[in-house]
This record gives C-alpha cells, structure tokens and sequence, in this order.
C-alpha cells in the first residue's frame, strides 16, 4: 500500500559534465506511464490543482526549481516539498491535491497511467470529503 506523501528516488546517473535522472515505468514508477506533462511559468502567490481523481495515479518531480505539494485522503493532509529532481511523489487515486509555493523557475513534470478523462476528475472539495466517507 502507497502511503500518503510516499517519495520514489529516481535513478541519477551522471558524471562531471552533469546529471541525468532516469524515471521508468514499473521500476521507478510503479505503474505504465499513458501520458506526460508538465507545469510551467507559474506565477508567484499562484496555486494549482485542486482536485482528485476516481482512478487516475499520478507521480510528480520537478525538473528544475521548487513547489511544495499538499495532499489529503479525507482524513490526513501531508505537505511535501519538491525540490529535487532525484526523486518524484506518488499521487494515487482519491487523493485531493494541489502546488503551491512556485519557484519563479519551477518546471512540474507529472507521469500519468491514462489519459485526460474528464470524468475521472473530483473538483469539488465537499465532494470529495463525501467520497471518502463512503
């Protein structure tokens, strides 16, 4: 079981010319990667997210700069600062979720095992705290 907040560490490789962080499906990653993307050029005092998803899980890592993120299952909020590219955090299903604290060079790269289904999102806040009690 996933717990809340939990970090993977990213393989790091490298050498004196730089690093390289690899992120592989079913290694680091505990799932197929469907799709990829990525946050960027978020403004300073600006927070992102706010949702949760029925099925959808979800590893996040920064590229570059800083974010903190915060999650709660209903019953237990973690906060989670990102600040290394070395490692990524899991976002598992019926887990509300949202960034703050931007670094004005903060790039959020996010792993997902499907792809965009509207449906699969919870936007509503006391929605999701009915659906946890379920």
């Amino acid at each position: 079981m996933i717990k809340l907040g939990e970090i993977v560490e990213l393989q790091t490789l490298g050498d004196s010319r730089g690093g390289l962080v690899v992120a592989e499906a079913q290694k680091h990653i505990p799932f197929e990667i469907q799709r990829v993307y990525w946050i960027h050029g978020t403004q300073a005092g600006v927070e992102r997210g706010f949702h949760a998803h029925k099925a959808l899980r979800q590893a996040a890592a920064v590229i570059t700069g800083a974010c903190d993120m915060i999650l709660d299952d209903g019953t237990e909020t973690v906060t989670v600062s990102l600040d290394s590219p070395r490692q990524a955090i899991l976002i598992e299903p019926g887990v509300w979720h949202y960034m703050k604290n931007f670094t004005l060079d903060c790039v959020l790269l996010v792993f997902a095992d499907a792809y965009y289904d509207e449906s699969d999102y919870i936007r509503d806040y006391n929605t999701f705290i009915r659906s946890t009690k379920k």
